[in-house]
């Protein structure tokens, strides 16, 4: 905690992982311009406290035990207080090995129920593929469970990343060295999710940036929907032809695919509609509606996300229907 004395005005250095506090005297040095001050008590607004070594003495660890990012974010004085208590509440869980993965460690100090969202959203999959395969098949069901699960696997694929990419995160990024070009710093200065909450110590983010992490995650989403379809597709179309050869009166339920051109309908699907739906329900529904209302309560806010991402997945089966047919990929029976 810095004070601030009237004829003693608080100057912060930070070395080390530590916040030291110096003192102007009176004698030998000259008092701080106002303009000085200013710059100083936007710094000590910004600049964690020593909470972060009470909090890491308190869990008898030294800071060479947090990640690589924490470590250099602690020593640029930019781990807030908050996030390190949150890190240090997810080791004592059964989720403290993921932690020690990146991508997941972000996810999760951001939302601890970030693994909560992925179970539902590959539980939903699991069961509306396998519902609809089921329904499309009938008593074939089990005699063709390879292509059943080639098109389970492809979607859950899909759903994993639909959940994964758009989620907000808390990232502590290295600094720019000048060696990246100015594409890649402003999407990498970009939020993960367009519509998340500023995590706190960080800088708000401008509508440039919430715009370009629409972009960015629609890029790689197209490339993440191209490849499950090519993987899915054409696993689907070997399967068909290795049947055919081992059982020449096989006759496949549908005719087999054009890989290219159903992989990049999939793949601008993915990046256009599936990019903002999603978004849209991470940074929106539930950061800022369902988990602020109900912020005290995980479980109405697990239930409430739950039939959330249900809606949305029956929406989006059934855009992606009318998606394929305006692309005239399939055709409408008539009277319909």
């Amino acid at each position: 905690m810095t004070t601030h004395q009237p004829s003693h005005p608080a100057v912060i250095v930070a070395s080390g992982r530590s916040n030291f506090v110096h003192t102007a005297r009176a004698a030998g040095r000259q008092p701080l311009k106002a303009e000085q001050r200013c710059q100083v008590a936007v710094q000590a607004s910004s600049t964690p406290s020593s909470g972060c070594d009470e909090l890491l003495g308190s869990a008898s660890l030294s800071p060479e035990a947090l990640p690589a990012d924490m470590q250099v974010a602690l020593q640029n004085g930019e781990l807030p207080a908050g996030i390190l208590s949150r890190y240090l509440e997810l080791q004592s869980t059964w989720l403290g090995p993921l932690t020690q993965l990146r991508g997941f460690r972000e996810r999760l100090l951001a939302d601890p129920n970030f693994h909560v969202k992925v179970g539902i959203e590959v539980g939903i999959g699991i069961c509306t593929k396998s519902s609809a395969e089921f329904g499309k098949r009938g008593e074939l069901f089990w005699v063709e469970l390879d292509f059943v699960l080639a098109n389970v696997i492809m979607a859950l694929i899909a759903d994993f990343m639909l959940v994964w990419l758009p989620a907000p995160t808390v990232a502590f990024r290295p600094r720019d060295d000048g060696t990246k070009n100015a594409l890649i710093r402003f999407f990498d200065s970009c939020p993960d999710n367009a519509f998340q909450r500023v995590p706190e110590g960080h800088a708000p983010y401008s509508i440039g940036q919430r715009a370009g992490a629409v972009g960015r995650n629609g890029l790689k989403l197209l490339a993440v929907g191209f490849a499950a379809s090519l993987l899915g597709v054409g696993i689907t179309n070997c399967l068909i032809s290795a049947r055919q050869v081992l059982d020449p009166s096989f006759v496949p339920l549908n005719p087999p695919q054009d890989v290219l051109k159903t992989s990049a309908a999939y793949a601008s699907y993915m990046a256009l509609s599936s990019n903002l739906r999603y978004q849209l329900i991470a940074g929106v529904v539930e950061q800022r509606g369902i988990e602020r209302i109900f912020e005290n309560n995980p479980r109405v806010t697990n239930v409430l996300s739950f039939v959330t991402r249900t809606g949305n997945t029956f929406l989006g089966s059934w855009w992606w229907i009318d998606y394929v047919r305006l692309l005239g990929f399939q055709k409408i029976a008539k009277g319909h």
